[in-house]
């Protein structure tokens, strides 16, 4: 049974009405349904479907008037688009109103935002959650739960607006930790971001060998491949501008890895399989660190469901 709490903000604008988007929005009207939920979509097309399947109370035909009543504004577009999203709300925002956002880099988002609304309120923050669906129709209410939330608010931040986000993200199911920005993107670069660099590269790969493997690659594909097929299935503007954003990170973790996988490549060319094994027994023992503080599924096949139902639980982090 669902159960709800009082909304800590009484009226949520929602800003870009793709998968997170969606997700704040039904979230919002299932945990908080006392809360208004107001949403903008700079695509026409959204808007229109946004309307068809009610996931807003009204959906504005500008960012400016989606905010007017708004006391939390939750910008949902790429980290690229962050700082002109912005700027194009701005002369509507209430004054008093916290903007946040749900962007996977977190320090280019800060600068962006503080300069394009001086003299507002503004607390990045980072639900680690999402699939690679996208689009209005692929959010839903619980994709935030039992996920983390990490805020990265400025220096001068008031506390009480920081207590208010917190407990907003807590409505919604996330559990919430609060770190620097700049750590924010390290810590992401190597939980995130590397692993979809990786996952783009893969199935490149793969796609530049069919022609060399006469299309066996995608018919004979097994577990590890098709989970990298999923990730690498994400929205490519979303991703495209995270790279772009976090690049001193993404580059350094990188380089850490390539030079880790020279190591593995030497331990194979030599025959070292006992350096093989203590890598492996050593990587096992972090997926079980991570089964065991409940952020994946234990169960085979990572808990697939192999009828026709629809299995919502498989989605990566971002």
């Amino acid at each position: 049974m669902t159960t709800s709490a009082p909304a800590p903000f009484r009226h949520v604008a929602v800003i870009g009405l793709g998968l997170l988007g969606g997700s704040v929005a039904r979230a919002v009207k299932t945990y908080a349904p006392d809360a208004t939920v107001s949403g903008f979509d700079a695509d026409a097309a959204v808007r229109r479907r946004a309307r068809e399947i009610a996931l807003c109370d009204t959906i504005a035909e500008s960012a400016g008037e989606a905010v007017r009543e708004a006391d939390l504004v939750v910008l949902c577009v790429p980290v690229g688009a962050m700082g002109a999203a912005a700027r194009a709300l701005a002369a509507d925002l209430p004054h008093g109103a916290l903007v946040t956002d749900v962007g996977s880099s977190k320090a280019s988002v800060a600068r962006a935002l503080a300069d394009a609304l001086p003299g507002h309120a503004v607390i990045p923050a980072h639900p680690v959650a999402g699939t690679e669906q996208s689009g209005p129709d692929a959010g839903f209410a619980t994709l935030f739960r039992n996920r983390w939330c990490i805020l990265t608010p400025p220096a001068d931040a008031d506390p009480a607006l920081l207590a208010r986000l917190a407990a907003f993200w807590e409505t919604l199911g996330a559990r919430v930790d609060i770190m620097d920005a700049e750590h924010h993107d390290l810590v992401l670069a190597v939980t995130s971001h590397l692993p979809h660099l990786i996952a783009y590269t893969i199935v490149g790969t793969a796609s530049d060998l069919e022609a060399v493997t006469q299309s066996e690659v995608i018919k004979y594909s097994a577990g590890g491949f098709r989970d990298f097929t999923r990730i690498a299935a994400s929205d490519p503007t979303m991703w495209r501008d995270v790279f772009l954003n976090n690049r001193d990170a993404v580059l350094d973790m990188l380089q850490r890895f390539t030079e880790d996988l020279m190591g593995l490549q030497k331990a194979i060319r030599v025959g070292d399989g006992a350096a093989l094994f203590d890598h492996f027994a050593h990587t096992r023992a972090i997926r079980r660190s991570i089964i065991e503080q409940g952020q994946d599924d234990a169960r085979p096949d990572f808990g697939r469901v192999h009828d026709a139902g629809t299995d919502r639980r498989s989605g990566q982090q971002e």
